[in-house]
């Protein structure tokens, strides 16, 4: 097991989510929200947030690949699962575990946005602003950490260590 450190812990986490909650709740009063959920690596946060938020909305996810088993991005796109609510009119917040070079954000908001929703909008847990290689705008941020590479409360390490409640910098992560 690759060594770890504490970047962030459950507790902080979870108060964090909840402001995430109630923002969301008061910006989309009386609107058609959907969350939609990057998987594999939102499925822990998608699930906190929407019980933190006090509206309806429906929820959907769409899956993506470009890291594989390595530790930065292949910078290949490949969809493999793809939305399957109808999204015209309807006002989205795309959930996402980590942004940092933001080019799948960037992709996928292009891909949502042809489907004519009302609005698409960004939620990340995460928010690695440094590595930003395509400019994305993260609406609702939960942490912005500088570096590291990160695992925990569903970010992993070639399918590992997703099942942390607080998110740990590997240490020795090639």
């Amino acid at each position: 097991m690759a060594g770890r450190e504490e970047v962030i812990g459950a507790a902080a986490i979870a108060a964090r989510v909840r402001e995430l909650g109630r923002a969301v709740s008061e910006d989309y009063q009386g609107r058609e929200l959907v969350l939609i959920g990057v998987l594999n690596g939102a499925f822990i946060f998608i699930a906190d947030l929407a019980r933190a938020i006090t509206i309806p909305l429906q929820i959907d996810f769409i899956r993506v690949a470009s890291y594989g088993a390595a530790a930065s991005s292949s910078g290949q796109l490949r969809l493999t699962k793809e939305v399957e609510l109808p999204l015209a009119g309807k006002d989205i917040l795309l959930v996402e575990d980590i942004v940092d070079t933001g080019r799948t954000l960037a992709r996928l908001k292009e891909l949502l946005q042809a489907q004519k929703p009302a609005s698409v909008r960004i939620c990340a847990l995460i928010d690695k602003q440094e590595r930003r290689e395509v400019e994305v705008a993260v609406d609702y941020p939960g942490f912005t950490v500088a570096e590291g590479f990160l695992v925990g409360y569903g970010l992993d390490y070639a399918e590992q260590h997703r099942h942390y409640p607080a998110i740990y910098r590997l240490l020795d992560c090639r």
